[in-house]
């Protein structure tokens, strides 16, 4: 390898044990591999002749990584044209939201339909809308809203005629999925789980998101935005690879992904061809176990509180217990013993403990019939928002690593604790302490587009476990700043089994970097996210430039991308 990059910079956190600080990098950028790193004068002296780019009071670390995405429904639902109605993305209350509605149907040219995403009936005290309801803000536009949890939407009149429906009653419910209908038959403007929400928004996505793989794109940039290098698509489908090969292939692509693949799909235990593995490859398979703490389908041992919140957002109080698990144990036992010798990764979406002892013991069972116990299989659960302790410790010992959603935590932290269930249920929810300390190995991630894609923050409130309100709530879960960044860079490479080259900076790793405005490590933590800015990211050596990398997205005929929406919207969130 021959250098011809160096960068100083006023400390460099390279998250490598053996040599934990130095002063600056050597990358040869035609491979992207670092080629020495240390000193100033040390890496001079390995790479003489190259010129030192001083990067001044800048901090360097390696790239962060969100081992847990959705970058193609993220950017079709959150990204322009789209609108992003979250509580925490400016719209705190229901009133917000009316008010944009307003000024959207007002401004919009007449008939450009309109997509919203993330109404939350818990944090802003929203209803469960009826197309009536929304015909009132809508009346003639199409005009779809989707609830925060990934698992409803709602639509208008105008949305119910663009689909044909004879007489406004739409088809026959798909398996595992729901329309919602009036007395006479008529929708009422909700559909309900993923085979649904895809009949209902079939003939609106093309028209409300015309470049869908823009939208992907916009996405890409948001998480390099905030550091971010490598992440999943965690909802995979093969309908989806030209869209993301597209984008793998372009020079300036910010991101690398790792794609999961859907279970339900029946290539699923298929090999991906990708033209760049180290940018885009097939890590593993993706299952549900449960569904959404916010609209009462978590498979929990717990029930709700009766409060007004809780009774408001139309939560049933349970506790669901495995009434809510998505497969029976029989089922589960079929899907691992039929792809468990594909040597594929299984990553499964769980939040209650009832789910989350269904699946350790379906994966053991697994591990035990296909000699896997013991060896670095690396199987995966992911957020297990209301999980305990004690299962921690179970996955450990199976090898299991766990992937947690602090998104949880953050937003709906002041909630968990207290309003949706009793204190020593919501403020231990999303148990980092207990996993740190289980031993296992342990990934954050945001699972976009349940949260917007920000680790710092992630790293923020797992440290300090206060919410954005400054509220403390079950500091015993409280994770050392180093867990907590080792979350976001070794452990994830580890997970996402690109350990070899990223994660950490070594001489042979790929040169994936992010600037930040200070040492995350010389600051108070609870100002973490005001302290340490993300100025910029490197992949393999080169500065990354986002306006370009969307320029050349932009070119790209949107014909060819056509399939993207319906396949990005068959899955469900957190």
């Amino acid at each position: 390898m021959a250098a011809d990059l160096i960068l100083k910079a006023s400390t460099i956190v390279t998250m490598d044990e053996a040599n934990p600080r130095a002063e600056a990098i050597a990358v040869d950028t035609t491979t992207g591999q670092i080629t020495a790193i240390g000193s100033l004068a040390d890496v001079q002296a390995a790479a003489r002749g190259v010129t030192v780019t001083d990067l001044g009071t800048t901090v360097l670390m390696p790239g962060l990584i969100d081992a847990h995405n959705h970058p193609a429904l993220s950017g079709m639902v959150t990204q322009e044209p789209s609108y992003w109605i979250a509580p925490y993305m400016g719209y705190p209350t229901y009133a917000d939201v009316q008010a944009l509605w307003k000024k959207l149907d007002s401004e919009l040219p007449a008939g450009q339909p309109v997509i919203c995403n993330g109404l939350d009936r818990l944090l802003q005290e929203a209803p469960e809308l009826t197309n009536t309801e929304l015909d009132a803000f809508f009346p003639s536009r199409p005009a779809l809203v989707l609830d925060n949890s990934g698992h409803e939407a709602y639509f208008n009149s105008a949305v119910i005629t663009l689909n044909g429906w004879e007489a406004g009653k739409p088809p026959a419910d798909p398996v595992g999925a729901r329309f919602g209908r009036n007395a006479d038959g008529t929708s009422n403007g909700r559909a309900y789980e993923t085979a649904a929400l895809l009949e209902a928004a079939s003939k609106l996505l093309p028209l409300a998101v015309p470049h869908p793989l823009l939208s992907l794109a916009r996405w890409f940039t948001l998480m390099s935005s905030h550091g971010i290098t490598m992440t999943t698509e965690h909802t995979y489908q093969d309908s989806m690879l030209k869209g993301y090969v597209a984008c793998a292939s372009l020079p300036g692509v910010p991101v690398r992904v790792a794609l999961y693949h859907m279970s339900i799909d029946a290539t699923c235990g298929d090999p991906v061809t990708s033209p760049d593995p180290a940018k885009l490859w097939k890590q593993g398979i993706k299952l549900w176990a449960d569904g959404s703490p916010w609209n009462g389908t978590i498979a929990s041992s717990f029930p709700y509180l009766d409060t007004p919140r809780v009774r408001n957002a139309q939560i049933p109080l349970g506790p669901g217990g495995e009434a809510m698990m998505d497969y029976s144990r029989a089922e589960l036992d079929q899907v691992l013993a039929t792809y468990a010798p594909k040597g594929f990764q299984f990553a499964f979406h769980v939040n209650g403990d009832v789910g989350l002892d269904v699946v350790l013991d379906a994966y053991e069972n697994a591990l035990v019939e296909n000699h896997l116990l013991g060896t670095d299989h690396r199987w995966r659960v992911e957020h297990v928002g209301g999980c305990r302790g004690d299962q921690f410790d179970r996955a450990a010992s199976l090898g299991v690593t766990i992937s947690m959603l602090p998104a949880q935590f953050i937003y709906w932290g002041d909630l968990l604790d207290g309003v949706m269930f009793p204190p020593e249920i919501g403020s231990q929810w999303m148990r980092a302490g207990d996993a740190f300390r289980s031993g296992a190995l342990v990934t954050f991630h945001n699972d976009g587009s349940v949260s917007p894609p920000i680790p710092l923050l992630n790293i923020q409130s797992m440290v300090t476990r206060r919410t954005p309100s400054g509220a403390l709530h079950g500091p015993e879960q409280q994770v050392t700043l180093d867990d907590a960044i080792k979350a976001h860079t070794v452990n994830a490479a580890r997970q996402l089994g690109r350990e070899h080259d990223l994660g950490s900076l070594a001489v042979g790793k790929l040169a994936d970097l992010v600037e930040l405005s200070a040492d995350p490590y010389a600051v108070d933590s609870d100002k973490l996210t005001d302290e340490v800015k993300v100025l910029g990211t490197w992949m393999s050596g080169r500065k990354v430039d986002t306006s370009a990398f969307l320029t050349q997205v932009q070119a790209i005929d949107p014909s060819e991308h056509k399939d993207l929406p319906a396949a990005a919207m068959s899955h469900k969130c957190c």
